[in-house]
């Protein structure tokens, strides 16, 4: 039975306000870095501890989607916005001044544009790489429809991480993506990025209450592996209004605690499960940020992932930041 919009959150959803000063710092200069943040309009509840962390996502080519999933709560029409140009080089400077230790940038799905916004994604990594070296950046791209040309321009941007989200179990695919997406398609994508970079860190996420048994989410987990994927992220569905998919359940911390067991054991790198997990996640990049860095240095380096905090931990893929036009 579907949760009505309106139903209380229970106490392991709920965050601290936004505080310290770094946050302050950056809240006060982001007119000065060319920056608008829909975190801000949005009002969200977790923006204190990304900005205070060192890390942000990033929305580039525009703020309309061609695609209509029925979780997302992106404008949608056949065209999006045009491309900014001149945004790679916005982004690349608003980093820089931001001081970032590790990005994630991200877009709406753009159908509408030859190469489906894959060259900008190149562009906007290569600005950012010129701008703030030190910098390490994660790309959460579409399925560019399955096209192999278009994913290896991603891959081989110079990213450190490439991220494409599965989003829901196979059962649940046609009921809450867009036509357009798949979920063989998706696992393409992923297995694609191995194809072309053996060596490339890839990272997918899924999204649970929304009436999905536990065995289909083990499934969607074992087919991720399948494919080479490396980072995990699971997390809370939540209802952005009434038009979108309907919420069934809050599921548990313990339940998110023993989807990070079952990651753990098929062999993933990282696993990020909580409440509070979305794709781009701050304990994840921190784990995987010491990974990079042990890479570069040609040194071995394989702890214990972090275990995810069941309770009241905060993430930052509602953080979407927005370089200004």
């Amino acid at each position: 039975m579907a949760l009505d919009i309106k139903a209380r959150k229970p106490s392991w959803l709920k965050v601290r306000a936004p505080s310290g000063e770094r946050y302050t710092w950056i809240k006060e200069q982001r007119k000065t870095l060319e920056l608008s943040t829909v975190c801000e309009e949005a009002s969200c509840p977790n923006i204190g501890e990304c900005w205070s962390g060192g890390t942000a996502t990033f929305m580039v080519m525009g703020s309309i989607c061609t695609r209509g999933c029925r979780f997302c709560n992106v404008n949608t029409n056949r065209n999006g916005l045009p491309l900014d140009p001149e945004e790679p080089g916005k982004l690349g400077r608003t980093i820089a001044a931001m001081d970032l230790s590790y990005i994630v940038i991200t877009s709406v799905d753009r159908d509408d544009l030859a190469d489906q916004g894959s060259q900008h994604f190149a562009d906007c990594v290569k600005a950012v790489k010129a701008h703030s070296p030190s910098t390490k950046v994660e790309i959460l791209f579409p399925d560019f429809r399955g096209d192999k040309n278009l994913i290896k321009t991603c891959v081989t941007s110079g990213a450190e991480v490439l991220a494409h989200n599965i989003e829901v179990t196979r059962a649940l695919t046609k009921k809450v993506r867009d036509g357009r997406c798949g979920y063989d398609q998706s696992l393409s994508v992923l297995e694609t990025i191995k194809e072309v970079d053996s060596s490339a860190f890839s990272k997918s996420s899924i999204m649970v209450g929304l009436g999905e048994p536990e065995e289909d989410v083990i499934e969607t987990m074992r087919d991720l592996r399948s494919v080479g994927v490396d980072f995990l992220t699971i997390g809370q569905y939540l209802r952005p209004s009434k038009k979108h998919i309907a919420l069934e359940e809050f599921v548990h911390p313990d339940q998110f605690a023993e989807y990070e067991r079952v990651g753990r054991e098929l062999g993933f790198l990282y696993v990020a499960s909580g409440p509070l997990v979305r794709s781009s996640y701050k304990a994840g990049e921190y784990f995987i940020g010491n990974l990079l860095d042990a890479r570069a240095r040609g040194e071995e380096w394989t702890p214990a992932p972090p275990t995810t905090p069941a309770l009241g931990h905060s993430d930052v893929a509602r953080r979407r930041l927005k370089v200004l036009g």
